[in-house]
């Protein structure tokens, strides 16, 4: 079975969008996913003068950035509520989620991480928010959150940061298909594309 890996940050609102979708598109395919939660801050710190898009943008691009959020929303029907803090830290979801892609509840998990920020403005860096998603969810949150706090779980989010950069990622949401990496929500359909379709792909030109 072919897999399309899903790298999303919860602090992404373009990744929360994606998030929404990506099931549906994948379902009847026989394509296996693949949810893979990262960081974004220590790509962005590799930048040239670590410029990230995240810290003090202009304001234009602020609120660009958030009006194409609304409207990429509303034309794909997902419900969108602006977080009053953006953005907030992802760190301690993140390191819950990796937890749930070993025990098989990473994607309800992430989805409900994502609902609780983008749309019922719930503090999803709170330990306590974490922890009544968990419960929501019929899972021993207070256990789960202190395996993901151990020292060794804590590394092995960072390793992902590095595997996420061998593959060549540099943002949210990406997916990889067939050795492909592809950007953006508006990339899902042409990642499953080139996932299920071998005879659309092309060597990379020099």
């Amino acid at each position: 079975m072919n897999e399309i890996e899903f790298w999303y940050e919860f602090a992404s609102p373009y990744a929360y969008l994606a998030a929404a979708r990506i099931e549906r598109l994948v379902a009847g395919t026989p394509l296996r996913l693949t949810w893979r939660p990262l960081l974004l801050g220590p790509i962005f710190q590799r930048r040239p003068g670590h410029a990230s898009p995240f810290q003090e943008p202009a304001p234009a691009e602020s609120a660009y950035r958030r009006r194409d959020a609304e409207r990429c929303a509303v034309a794909q029907g997902t419900p969108l509520a602006w977080p009053s803090i953006y953005p907030r830290s992802s760190l301690l979801a993140a390191r819950v989620a990796l937890l749930g892609g070993d025990e098989g509840w990473i994607a309800p998990f992430s989805q409900a991480v994502y609902r609780a920020s983008f749309m019922e403005d719930r503090d999803i860096a709170a330990p306590e928010t974490v922890l009544a998603i968990l419960g929501a969810l019929d899972l021993p949150g207070q256990a789960i959150v202190a395996r993901a706090t151990q020292p060794a779980h804590k590394a092995r989010l960072a390793s992902t940061v590095e595997e996420a950069v061998a593959k060549g990622i540099f943002g949210a949401p990406s997916l990889v298909a067939a050795g492909e990496v592809f950007w953006g929500n508006d990339r899902l359909e042409q990642a499953i594309d080139w996932a299920l379709h071998p005879a659309l792909r092309f060597p990379r030109r020099s």
